[in-house]
């Protein structure tokens, strides 16, 4: 680029510089917020069995133990629940040594509505036990992956108002990191000096080089997981968008239709069979009950093989009456803005890229706390500076 361009340059440049530091001053807390807990919530489950071993672990006694069929797992479960339970979801794991988790409400003795978790042994069907995760009377919940998991998708802010103030500060903060790419851009062809740290440099410009190389080799990861997070936090905002270039579809939307006469529902062990019947070389990982009268069951599966997509994850949404599926989330198949919705969670998560992809999450979530931390120094460090020189 020719210097004498480089002036005509300088003020879009302090624009830029302004955006990013107000951004990185207001939101940078935020997005180390984000980053940590999500980088925690990609091995969720292995930590939660870390940290409560007696529930959520179970013998393995040889590499050929296979698990119990879905409907000996819920029977033995329904055995164990409250009379008034609607189950929620059930959680395969995807740790060999891990139990089968089933989630469901009950409101006790005192009206307060209850979340609880049964954790099963799915080689035996036998019942570790059950633990309280939160109840109405109180926002804290009661386990630390819980805890974790509200605080990075909603900062407790409440079901109504976080997804718009979590959408918005997802936005902002995918601004901050495309700003923190203009400015890093080398203008005049120094990209060895923009790739590396400086020999012997001061701790000023350690910190300065620390920034800008963690911002640049996050930077497109970030602006996915942001994309995605914004995605999952307000679909009724994001799909209309969508749809504007593809039709698309999303799966908790789609109700079941009830029938004009009493009809009682298949039940969750009639989906789960029609599920891995349509992809019998899937295996389990999510299962949502249907609990109200239009509401629709939805079984995930991890694992469905296929020569023609690379993503191995499907959801089918299934009519709680019929059992006739309402909608199948199957990349092979579904239109582009489908294909797009349907990677969104696998990529978030890094599941779509099994442990490399979880891997590369976890490190890209770290990647946010170091941003706002040599931002916040740079920035104390040139305050300092200004300081001096009015002295």
């Amino acid at each position: 680029m020719s210097s004498t361009y480089l002036p005509r340059l300088k003020k879009p440049r302090e624009i830029w510089l302004n955006i990013h530091l107000y951004l990185g001053l207001v939101l940078g807390f935020l997005c180390a917020l984000f980053g940590s807990t999500g980088s925690l919530l990609v091995f969720h489950s292995e930590i939660d069995q870390w940290l409560n071993p007696i529930l959520l672990t179970v013998e393995v006694q040889n590499s050929s133990t296979v698990y119990q069929p879905f409907e000996i797992l819920l029977k033995a479960a329904r055995s164990a629940l409250p009379t008034d339970a609607q189950i929620t979801t059930v959680t395969y794991p995807y740790n060999s040594d891990a139990a089968v988790t089933l989630n469901y409400t009950h409101t006790n003795l005192n009206k307060i509505k209850e979340k609880w978790q049964l954790a099963i042994n799915p080689y035996t069907g036998e019942i570790n036990g059950k633990r309280l995760l939160s109840s109405s009377d109180t926002i804290i919940p009661k386990t630390f992956i819980r805890f974790i998991y509200i605080l990075h998708y909603d900062l407790f802010l409440g079901k109504d108002l976080s997804p718009p103030i979590v959408g918005i500060i997802a936005g902002l903060l995918i601004i901050s990191v495309l700003s923190g790419l203009i400015l890093w851009w080398p203008l005049i062809g120094r990209w060895r000096q923009a790739f590396s740290f400086k020999a012997n440099s001061s701790r000023q410009r350690f910190n300065y080089d620390l920034h800008k190389t963690t911002g640049y080799f996050s930077a497109l990861l970030l602006i996915l997981l942001l994309l995605s997070g914004i995605y999952m936090v307000i679909p009724e905002k994001v799909i209309p968008f969508i749809e504007l270039f593809s039709p698309t579809s999303y799966c908790f939307w789609i109700k079941s239709k009830p029938p004009s006469t009493v009809m009682p529902p298949i039940g969750m062990e009639a989906a789960v069979s029609i599920a891995l019947q349509h992809y019998p070389t899937g295996s389990l990982h999510w299962v949502f009950g249907a609990n109200s009268a239009d509401s629709a069951y939805v079984i995930c599966q991890d694992g469905v093989k296929t020569a023609k997509s690379f993503l191995q994850h499907r959801c089918l949404v299934m009519d709680r009456y019929t059992g006739n599926i309402l909608d199948d989330d199957d990349p092979t198949k579904g239109t582009a803005g489908e294909i797009l919705a349907e990677w969104q969670w696998p990529l978030h998560s890094g599941t779509a890229f099994g442990l490399p992809g979880r891997l590369l999450v976890f490190i890209s979530g770290l990647a946010c706390p170091v941003l706002f931390i040599t931002g916040l120094v740079r920035w104390l460090q040139k305050q300092q500076a200004k300081l001096k020189r009015v002295r």
